[in-house]
């Protein structure tokens, strides 16, 4: 019964400001009425400390013996054992009273908690705030896997692309976006890809493009190209270009090594990366 982990946590009158009061500013606390005599409560408890354990960022669980601390059960006016009271922000949300099955307490947390999508999304939008874009993509990424249809999370991943300068994958994912939700964000969002567009068409890549026009077989040329390519944020052409050069010459200059150093630099869960990697290991092996 004494089972105490980071999030699980015995309640007496010393520690009931800092948790019911302080804590559950940042996160959901359920307070869980118990005492040693009531048969319910022993089979409830294991139930409340498998949810809590899954949930360690944004759930503690606040037990409240009430042999022990009446006083506290009272101030709940808590009637009958066991009874689960769920607070934020000082204040009681919601609970119940009695056993309730794993399903339907888990569905009653869900109202309250952010999904793992939302986690994900914040944990993104921070990590593009410190700009750390790899690991903005990365994280934004895993959100829209868990929530495919989701605008805001699309936003973030769009505003990562711009920032790599992955233009073409940018505008891809903009067509997605329904007419309901092209707002402000989706407005300048679509501002910076056609600055990004225009930046993108370089000099240099136009120069080179003409020069392999006139001479389509110069792979010294492909390879000069590419690396305009890539440092422009036109990743896949360059990788494509790369793999050309690899397929008809495998020690050509230092084409293998600019493949590398091109798929190291895409963010980790990078659908590019794996893909273009598998395509010259099946080159190499």
């Amino acid at each position: 019964m004494d089972q105490q982990t980071n999030n699980i946590i015995n309640i007496d009158l010393d520690n009931f400001q800092s948790v019911i009061l302080e804590a559950s500013q940042h996160k959901l606390v359920m307070v869980d009425f118990w005492a040693d005599w009531c048969e319910p409560c022993k089979n409830l408890m294991p139930v409340l400390e498998k949810l809590a354990t899954e949930r360690p960022d944004g759930l503690i669980l606040a037990k409240v013996n009430c042999d022990e601390q009446q006083q506290i059960a009272m101030q709940f006016g808590v009637r009958s054992l066991p009874t689960v009271i769920l607070v934020k922000d000082g204040q009681p949300v919601d609970g119940f009273a009695g056993v309730q099955s794993e399903t339907e307490i888990r569905a009653l947390l869900d109202k309250h908690l952010p999904s793992p999508a939302d986690e994900l999304l914040e944990q993104a939008r921070a990590a593009l705030a410190q700009s750390d874009v790899q690991q903005a993509f990365s994280l934004a990424k895993q959100a829209l896997e868990l929530e495919p249809e989701r605008s805001d999370i699309k936003f973030v991943l769009i505003e990562c692309y711009i920032e790599l300068k992955r233009v073409s994958e940018a505008k891809e994912l903009m067509e997605t976006i329904g007419l309901v939700d092209q707002d402000a964000t989706y407005q300048s969002l679509r501002g910076r890809i056609e600055l990004a567009e225009e930046a993108a068409e370089s000099p240099e890549i136009k120069a080179l493009q003409q020069a392999l026009a006139q001479d389509p077989e110069n792979m010294e040329l492909k390879v000069k190209l590419a690396v305009q390519l890539q440092q422009n944020g036109r990743a896949e052409e360059a990788l494509n270009l790369l793999l050309e050069v690899l397929r008809k010459d495998l020690n050509f200059g230092d084409a293998r090594k600019i493949m590398l150093d091109s798929l190291n630099a895409l963010p980790e869960g990078d659908a590019l990366a794996s893909q273009y990697r598998r395509k010259l290991y099946s080159l190499l092996y």
